[in-house]
């Protein structure tokens, strides 16, 4: 299914909020916002002091018009236990993982026929 589709290495990091009692956030430093029955889902780039769980992002994957595509790029994560946290845009797809899990992540999507640019 990946034909040799590249995904981009995203050269921010990331952290993932949640915000039980907001419905918006109170800036507007965010990259994107989920809002649910629970609250604020919020992926905003890490500053450098962040602490906690940091994430990496790959972007890409191909268009949302051909069904399967995320699924293909994330199958390949799940069945390395690889975590991933998604935020899809008009365009692609933004799909995080564990910075400490990225060079095991690239590997992955390497030999599952991806092509990675950083």
């Amino acid at each position: 299914m990946t034909g040799g589709q590249r995904v981009q290495i995203v050269p921010s990091q990331f952290v993932i909020e949640h915000l039980p009692n907001s419905t918006f956030p109170e800036d507007d430093e965010w990259i994107a916002l989920v809002r649910a029955p629970e609250g604020l889902t919020m992926i905003r780039e890490a500053p450098p002091w962040a602490e906690g769980e940091i994430w990496k992002g790959f972007y890409g994957g191909g268009a949302h018009d051909k069904p399967g595509t995320l699924a293909a790029l994330i199958g390949p994560l799940a069945d390395a236990a690889i975590p991933v946290f998604i935020a899809s845009t008009y365009h692609a797809d933004l799909v995080l993982v564990p910075d400490h899990r990225l060079a095991d992540a690239s590997a992955t999507l390497r030999d599952a026929g991806y092509r990675i640019a950083e």
